[in-house]
């Protein structure tokens, strides 16, 4: 059985997608793009700025099942220029977990007018 997390504190679909599926104890979000909540417009034109406006946006979604980014076991990361922005956006990626950190897999990919785009899985401990 899965549940719909939805949270006016993060980015709305543009899409037929929910923000994130709730299946058992996992979470699952949508990929996440640096989009300000209240007005739909991006934030940012350097993947440092975008990057924490992701992370924001996926926190929301995180904390509408209760669960924090010490909750998440795995990212997928797109970035628009890799060789050029990996640095600057694994700087800001950084600052939001700690040890033992997420497996994480950082590819790069064609995106929509943005820089950087991320999904997690996260489980939620007994």
């Amino acid at each position: 059985m899965k549940k719909e997390l939805r949270t006016a504190e993060a980015a709305a679909p543009i899409g037929p997608y929910s923000q994130g599926l709730v299946v058992g104890d996992f979470v699952y979000t949508s990929g996440m793009g640096p989009l300000d909540p209240q007005t739909g417009e991006l934030v940012g034109t350097d993947v440092a700025t975008q990057t924490h406006q992701v992370m924001r946006n996926l926190g929301a979604i995180l904390a509408a099942h209760g669960l924090g980014f010490d909750d998440v076991i795995k990212a997928t990361v797109h970035l628009q220029h890799v060789k050029r922005d990996f640095a600057a956006y694994n700087e800001a990626y950084k600052t939001y977990f700690t040890a033992p950190y997420p497996v994480r897999t950082t590819v790069g990919s064609e995106l929509l007018d943005i820089l950087v785009e991320i999904d997690f899985v996260a489980h939620k401990s007994a």
